[in-house]
């Protein structure tokens, strides 16, 4: 019989309700801005070096938020140079939430927004189709590894568009996160089906190193506060558990044994640790950036 589990990016508007909710309940994002304003200006302090205009590619580009915040970073190392920042981004509701964002930001006049509304394998497809391959100085794909098809093909291609000073900045969920623990475990019973894969920092290091890339790591600490995951009916709760196993109403459709089982992981010291009655996951994330 078919599993009634849905894979949670068959439902597009339930994905993105679910990843606000993560958001609201996670340090990802203050982990990310920490990162952004404390190490950041390191990273790039190469890439726009005798340029008249820096080129720089978000692939996963989101809402915006830490896309605006990169280009506070690039501004403030390269005052009055022009940027053309490019934003690879599927979801036709994040591109509109990212232009309303650039509409209510002040001091971007020296930047140039293109959108492409399209999945990095479609930009990719495309610039092959047209024969072009526009060299870029600074790309960056935060969280977004998880939803292309092949991933070492996907680095392959994106490093191959670097100019010679440039960087490759990738985030996503450390080897080190109870992400790791739970998906390691029960990944294979979520209805991935072709939409998302799971991978964390140890994989990318794996295909970077085989690879023969040079690259440096940074261990960004994050966690999520996920109690309320065990209070029955909690429609928060209901959509962290969506996000946390890629699955649209999982509460609901999965089979109970499974969901026990989640369950009882989740609260477990290799996932989440108690504090003050709640259960905080630990979200923790890898930085990577690699060399031309």
């Amino acid at each position: 019989m078919a599993s009634p589990m849905k894979n949670l990016l068959r439902d597009p508007a339930k994905y993105v309700q679910s990843f606000r909710v993560f958001l609201a309940k996670s340090t990802e994002h203050q982990s990310m801005q920490e990162f952004m304003e404390r190490q950041l200006p390191a990273v790039i302090t190469s890439v726009g070096n005798q340029k008249s205009a820096i080129n720089i590619l978000s692939i996963g580009g989101g809402a915006g938020e830490i896309d605006l915040l990169i280009l506070s970073k690039v501004q403030a190392r390269y005052p009055g140079v022009a940027i053309n920042n490019d934003v690879v981004e599927p979801s036709a509701d994040q591109i509109s939430k990212y232009k309303e964002r650039v509409a209510a930001t002040s001091n971007l006049g020296n930047v140039k927004f293109t959108w492409h509304e399209e999945t990095a394998y479609e930009y990719e497809s495309r610039m092959n189709a047209e024969k072009k391959s526009k060299k870029w100085d600074f790309i960056h794909m935060i969280q977004v590894l998880y939803y292309v098809k092949d991933i070492p093909a996907t680095i392959r291609y994106f490093h191959s568009l670097l100019e010679a000073q440039a960087k490759l900045l990738i985030i996503m969920v450390s080897e080190t996160s109870g992400w790791e623990t739970l998906w390691k475990k029960y990944g294979s019973s979520f209805p991935l089906d072709d939409a998302c894969c799971y991978v964390s920092s140890a994989d990318i290091k794996r295909i970077l190193d085989s690879a023969g890339l040079k690259y440096q790591l940074h261990e960004l600490p994050s966690h999520m506060d996920i109690t309320s995951c065990f209070i029955e009916g909690d429609k928060d709760g209901e959509l962290l558990l969506d996000f946390l196993t890629e699955t649209c109403e999982f509460s609901k459709t999965a089979p109970p044994e499974l969901k026990r089982q989640v369950m009882e992981e989740l609260r477990k010291p290799e996932c989440s640790e108690e504090r003050d009655g709640k259960v905080i996951f630990n979200n923790n994330l890898s930085v990577i950036v690699v060399e031309p």
